[in-house]
């Protein structure tokens, strides 16, 4: 927690994403698990997108231990190994990278997003599907509404509606961008469904199943 608080003072909270053409995202999911202290198997995916086609560009998908035990708010030291196997399998830099979690919107501001971030130096938004810490009003029932989330006197992220009358998304800096571009980028790559695109197919991805689309450049 320690480590935490002070990588935080690192985190760059504003940066404008102008030249976007490639956009990668990565998620886990466990194949199998074991107790909260013992290691479980874990199979990480990342996918690379052209941007604006949203077109495939690279998927590469691993399995691999984790040994870092489950505990509530340091997830990223679970995770963060794993994920950064799969991202070195990833032939093209990113100009945009998403994590399907938190990233200042965290206790310590310093949740996946902002660690992944971190780690790998290009602007990373957290989008997370439920809240870690913090208030926010339900946005409009419009797909583009939304609230601040709120925590301590700090706006640490926002609720967005990526799809009419579907629940919101929490988005927050994970590093390098600000929170009004960040938000703008992930209604940008979510057209149609309630995730933004690159997380949709990692997570597709991880959980086992086939991406068949095709595959770009």
């Amino acid at each position: 927690m320690e480590l935490q608080r002070r990588l935080a003072g690192r985190v760059v909270r504003d940066g404008l994403c102008a030249d976007v053409r490639l956009v990668a995202a990565a998620d886990i999911a466990y194949v199998e698990r074991a107790p909260a202290w013992a290691a479980s198997t874990a199979r990480a995916a990342a996918v690379l997108l052209s941007y604006p086609e949203l077109e495939v560009v690279e998927q590469h998908v691993i399995e691999a231990p984790v040994t870092f035990p489950y505990v509530p708010g340091l997830l990223s030291f679970r995770e963060i190994p794993v994920l950064a196997t799969v991202f070195e399998k990833l032939s093209h830099q990113p100009d945009l990278l998403l994590v399907d979690g938190q990233g200042i919107a965290h206790p310590r501001r310093f949740g996946l997003a902002s660690h992944v971030g971190l780690l790998a130096g290009v602007p990373t938004i957290g989008c997370a599907k439920s809240r870690l810490c913090g208030e926010a009003d339900e946005p409009g029932p419009e797909r583009g509404a939304t609230s601040e989330l709120a925590d301590e006197g700090d706006v640490i992220g926002l609720a967005v509606r990526t799809k009419s009358r579907v629940k919101p998304l929490y988005v927050s800096v994970g590093n390098m961008i600000s929170l009004a571009d960040a938000t703008e980028w992930v209604l940008r790559l979510t057209p149609t469904h309630r995730l933004p695109e690159p997380i949709r197919i990692a997570d597709h991805l991880s959980k086992g199943h086939q991406w068949t689309a095709r595959v770009g450049r």
